[in-house]
């Protein structure tokens, strides 16, 4: 049975397993799938009791959520989407994001956005997105248009949540997009005491994009970390560095582990995940769905990686740091 929670100060009880069109996958798209295919693998999810919906106009994925809504009483999802804040070099003025915003819904074919996130806002962006389209969006928000203003991280280049730990000490944010993952936990230091304070709901991404679906990068992670003096050296010398999860008792696998290492984390609200696959869907809401990892794995994880910064977050573009 999906588990439910409340994000944060919002009041929106949503499924702790997310649904995100983006990523590698683009909800199939990506491998050929067609809209319409794509728009069923988002009713399968919804099925499988996954409420809650993020997507963004780069990912092209707009349209397989209004195809899928079209069969949804709309109530029942968590609908996320989100708008540039500066790219190619060019800040985007209120205006443009209000367009885009406006754009959304005519693409998604609903009349509010559940969550609106401000995308991949990098430390140099934040005074602006704070005091030149904070104000916008409150004004949308007061015509019914959103009903929560969020903000994502880029953890790509900002892997110690310096846009988030300024963005703590400001009311407007009801919802982050943070980056954790087993070997990048900074965010228990540096956001979730403050959050969970404070009311603000977090979603996550990366828990598994894209270091833990190549098991043999983790491996050569291991090595160059190991050459580094950044991890234990026992680490660098096997092809299995995180076999000891798998054990009676422990994770099936290593993606099941990543899982739920970070459902469980204390201050996470949803955890996204992406999909092109019916199959794939249902062994990650089943991973999401299972315990917390054995204490003793959790503290050696903690013990072993906590300290990293960094490692293992890739865009879908390609390589990021």
């Amino acid at each position: 049975m999906m588990q439910y929670t409340t994000l944060g100060r919002t009041g929106l009880r949503v499924s702790v397993a997310g649904l995100g069109t983006g990523g590698f996958s683009r909800m199939g798209l990506k491998s050929g799938k067609t809209e319409d295919e794509a728009a069923c693998l988002v009713l399968d999810a919804v099925e499988l009791g996954v409420n809650f919906i993020d997507t963004a106009p780069p990912y092209g994925t707009e349209g397989v959520v209004g195809k899928a809504l079209k069969s949804l009483p709309r109530e029942s999802v968590v609908v996320a989407t989100k708008s540039t804040v500066h790219r190619n070099g060019e800040w985007w003025s209120p205006e443009r994001v209000v367009a885009s915003l406006d754009n959304s819904l005519r693409v998604m074919g609903t009349d509010y956005i559940d969550v609106f996130n401000l995308h991949a806002v990098e430390p140099q962006m934040y005074d602006y997105a704070l005091n030149t389209l904070a104000p916008a969006l409150l004004a949308q928000k007061e015509k019914g248009k959103i009903g929560h203003i969020g903000l994502t991280e880029n953890p790509i280049v900002d892997f110690t949540n310096e846009t988030l730990k300024r963005a703590l000490q400001d009311e407007v944010w009801e919802v982050f997009m943070v980056g954790f993952h087993m070997m990048h936990q900074g965010a228990r230091q540096n956001v979730f005491p403050v959050s969970r304070e404070k009311g603000i709901g977090t979603l996550l991404m990366f828990a598994v994009r894209s270091i833990f679906a190549d098991p043999p990068r983790v491996a050569r992670e291991m090595r160059a970390l190991a050459a580094k003096g950044l991890v234990e050296p026992w680490l660098g010398e096997t092809d299995d560095p995180l076999g000891f999860l798998v054990h009676e008792g422990g994770a099936a696998d290593m993606i099941e582990a990543a899982y739920r290492f970070a459902r469980h984390e204390p201050g996470v609200d949803v955890v996204l995940f992406g999909t092109g696959d019916a199959e794939h869907l249902r062994s990650n809401v089943a991973s999401l769905l299972k315990p917390p990892l054995p204490a003793a794995d959790r503290a050696k994880l903690a013990a072993l990686f906590g300290h990293l910064q960094g490692i293992g977050l890739d865009s879908h573009q390609g390589r990021g740091r």
